[in-house]
């Protein structure tokens, strides 16, 4: 066969993708089939196709540990990729070079199989930088759905571990997944074929002869959990175990990582040796006496495989993805922290010379279920039945209507589907129960149900309450996968369906704000908050006249006005005024409005008001002053609360003072 393997990454990169792209091919390529590697670049523009190998332009993202995001469109790419004439395309992304790989697809009617190496979830941190619960929530969603589409509409599917098919399950996906370990070819990380005086140029340019050398092997970043290894190695008594970290691998976190070496004074025992040939790999496992990972986020775990293959004792965390690989004090150890990763260290390292062989023998031994061979014949079984799928059309079997929207159930002999359909789309693709639908139709469909679930999730929310072009527009950024072209379109099917109004949403609020005796200004705010254009805003403003608004402000006033007790008649005024101009009330309303109250009853009580005001105030003031000073201090209090000058002179001479 000739066979297309597209990924974001290949070599000359290190981590655990490149190693399972170059184990398939090198092992596809041994058992006879030609295959062509479709990856990128860092480049803006050019394009280059040498030995099999066509990379397309990419721009590196530094945050991302080096990876190189490309535009999934590219026609000069795709006319070259027609002339490798497949007969199977696989993708080993999902994103950037895995969406050119479908558009591919697609246009030459190629079967297509998806490998699943990577947990996105577990890296939604590189574009969640401010640690937000909210684009937590919309990250891990989002992974779920497109994991879920991509999987859906290819022809077969490949995940490394069990561990990785239980967690798209658990995305709803429901067509087969095919359990899959990643295969190595275990010969070349063998002893007798390791280049011995590489090796031992290693050790002696990093001193590390009469010394426990601990290795860790892939990218420096976050979720690689390295800072924990480093403390827990700094945990080790040098002078009881001379010892050295040495760190494989380029990423975002090497200098912060660096800087860390320094705050634990471990700089000259932890060594960074930058990143290496993937082909030299085996030369620093067979330099090393262990290896490390605090990873928790590996769907396989191959660089566990390939220190294992090599004879070397692994430490990790506990994973389900080891539990099958790592048996405790037999080829490793599980640690939970950095002290018991050092604990354990200490426990490796008092063993006998005789132990240490049996446990370098069972790290050999258990890793002889990865061969290659078994590898590549069970990818190449994916393969075949995938190419039987393809062209197999579906059958639609069932047909349920739900509020404009189809529920349909596909079916053939390998697989059901359940897909929602717009009734526009039904009706325009003539779709009716027992019809034959071809890969294309059906690729369609499946693109077209998130459009479709996102018009049910605006229905729903909808019927509950009326809602502004803005409130949807912005829901459907927060709870949906479109994208804004998509977005717009559906906001603008939803108006055309009158679902959405906004001048009867903004006529609507109006009324029910100024039934709660707010005012223009106020009102006029809310509907801003709520997207709505201020040309409609002051068009449904100036449908109220000037008296419905003076008439809802009095009635505010007149409301509040008995709830402001024991004050003077200026200080309630100005409280009056305060309470109006916070609901939205214009200067001129409020004037009109303060003309228009009755104040007798207050102006009556204006002197009684005054005596309880400054009662009050002397026993609290009395316990700061005496006598002329609490006389002026009084004073000075009841002024400021508002009470006329005169009055207040008449209940001071009321009063009995100890003039000093």
């Amino acid at each position: 066969m000739r066979i297309g393997l597209f990924a974001d990454t290949y070599t000359p990169e290190i981590n655990g993708v490149v190693s399972s792209i170059v184990t398939l091919q090198e092992g596809l390529e041994a058992a006879g089939h030609e295959v062509f590697i479709i990856t990128t670049h860092v480049s803006i523009l050019n394009l280059s196709y040498e030995n099999h190998v066509l990379r397309l332009p990419g721009i590196q993202l530094k945050q991302m540990y080096g990876y190189v995001l490309t535009s999934p469109l590219h026609i000069r790419a795709y006319q070259i990729v027609k002339e490798m004439d497949l007969d199977i395309l696989h993708a080993h992304t999902e994103f950037g070079i895995g969406i050119f790989a479908r558009i591919v697809a697609r246009l030459m009617h190629k079967p297509l199989v998806v490998t699943y190496h990577t947990t996105y979830e577990d890296y939604t941190h590189y574009v969640n930088v401010f640690k937000s619960k909210a684009v937590e929530k919309i990250a891990k969603k989002t992974v779920s759905q497109l994991s879920k589409l991509y999987i859906e509409t290819s022809d077969g599917a490949i995940s490394p571990s069990q561990k990785t098919k239980e967690m798209l399950k658990g995305y709803g996906i429901k067509r087969e997944i095919n359990v899959i370990p990643t295969g190595l070819n275990l010969d070349k990380f063998k002893a007798e074929n390791v280049d011995i005086e590489a090796v031992r140029a290693f050790k002696n340019e990093y001193d590390l002869m009469d010394k426990l050398v601990i290795l860790y092997v892939g990218r420096i970043a976050e979720e690689k959990s390295i800072d924990l290894i480093m403390e827990g190695f700094a945990k080790i008594n040098q002078s009881e175990i001379p010892s050295r970290l040495i760190i494989i691998g380029a990423g975002p976190q090497e200098d912060d990582l660096k800087h860390l070496a320094k705050r634990l004074n471990a700089s000259d025992t932890i060594i960074f040796a930058g990143k290496r040939p993937s082909k030299t790999i085996p030369i620093y496992y067979h330099a090393a006496d262990c290896f490390v990972s605090a990873s928790l986020t590996e769907t396989q775990g191959m660089t566990f495989i390939e220190a294992l293959a090599s004879g070397k004792i692994v430490f990790a965390r506990e994973d389900k993805v080891l539990s099958d690989l790592i048996e405790p004090n037999k080829n490793g150890y599980f640690f939970v922290d950095a002290n018991d990763f050092a604990n354990k260290i200490g426990n490796y390292a008092k063993l006998e010379p005789e132990l240490k062989q049996k446990m370098h023998d069972n790290a050999l031994a258990s890793v002889q279920v990865y061969d290659r061979e078994a590898f590549i014949q069970n990818v190449l079984c994916v393969y075949a039945e995938s190419i039987r799928v393809s062209k197999e059309a579906m059958i639609l079997t069932e047909v349920n209507h739900k509020h404009a929207v189809v529920e349909c159930q596909l079916e053939n002999k390998y697989r059901s589907l359940s897909v929602l359909v717009s009734m526009e789309m039904f009706v325009e693709l003539g779709l009716r129960k027992g019809k034959e639908l071809e890969k294309e139709v059906i690729e369609t469909l499946l693109e077209n149900e998130q459009f479709v679930k996102a018009y049910q999730s605006c229905i729903q929310k909808i019927s509950v309450k009326d809602r502004s072009r803005k409130e949807m527009y912005d829901f459907l950024i927060e709870k949906s996968t479109l994208d804004i072209g998509q977005i717009n379109q559906l906001i603008d099917y939803l108006e055309q369906k009158k679902y959405i109004n906004d001048e009867q949403y903004a006529r609507h609020m109006v009324q029910s704000l100024q039934a709660l005796l707010q005012g223009k200004q106020k009102i006029m705010r809310g509907l801003r908050n709520k997207g709505i254009a201020q040309e409609l805003i002051d068009k449904v403003i100036q449908e109220d006249s000037q008296e419905a608004e003076v008439a809802n402000a009095l009635a505010l006033a007149e409301k509040v006005k008995p709830s402001i007790r024991d004050r003077s008649l200026r200080s309630l005024k100005q409280k009056l005024t305060q309470r109006l101009m916070s609901q939205g009330f214009e200067f001129n309303v409020i004037e009109v409005v303060m003309r228009s109250l009755n104040f007798q009853e207050e102006e009556k009580g204006e002197l009684d008001n005054l005596r309880k005001t400054a009662l009050k105030a002397r026993r609290r003031l009395s316990s700061k002053h005496e006598g002329t000073q609490l006389r002026n201090a009084l004073f000075s209090y009841l002024d400021h609360q508002g009470f006329n000058l005169d009055d207040i002179y008449i209940i001071l001479n009321e009063m009995e003072w100890n003039d000093e």
